[in-house]
């Protein structure tokens, strides 16, 4: 399946979103070293998403190497009324996804770092469940993956080569 990637262009208005920050030690015969790892998530809230991790000495540089990197795999996935098209279940390492469309005023049921993934691409009404690892970045990246593998029905007739007008007029 092809996979609908977007390239950054000033006009698109990109909002980033801050998952988990991880502070790493190293420790050496000097004493100990502190860097910060910090998972970012940036999206349109019109269907564009894209993740990215910065690492760096201080959590504002790692904050904005992970935005940067983030910009950099832009997908587009498709949104229906604010929903998703359809029942989606997904892995990714040990974290397992599942999606599911809800109706409308139901809000975004999912947790910590998949919220902020479909609160950033735009879904509104939403039940989602996390299955196995709780693991941010796994989490991040399995969510991704499933909102990649959804196809609404413009995409199915043009896969299968029908055209939308006879769909609708039969």
């Amino acid at each position: 399946m092809a996979v609908n990637r977007v390239k950054v262009t000033n006009d698109v208005e990109l909002k980033d979103r801050l998952v988990a920050i991880n502070r790493v030690t190293k420790v050496t015969k000097g004493g100990r070293t502190f860097t910060f790892a910090a998972i970012v998530v940036v999206g349109d809230g019109n269907g564009v998403i894209g993740c990215g991790l910065g690492k760096a000495g201080e959590v504002t540089a790692a904050i904005a190497k992970g935005v940067e990197a983030a910009k950099k795999n832009l997908v587009r996935v498709p949104i229906l009324k604010g929903t998703i098209p359809h029942e989606v279940e997904v892995r990714f390492g040990g974290a397992h996804v599942l999606l599911r469309p809800a109706s409308a005023g139901t809000g975004v049921v999912a947790g910590g770092a998949m919220r902020a993934v479909l609160e950033s691409v735009g879904v509104t009404d939403v039940l989602a469940k996390s299955k196995g690892s709780s693991n941010p970045h796994n989490l991040v990246k399995a969510t991704i993956k499933a909102l990649e593998e959804l196809r609404d029905a413009k995409m199915v007739a043009h896969d299968r080569g029908v055209s939308m007008s006879r769909v609708f007029n039969g």
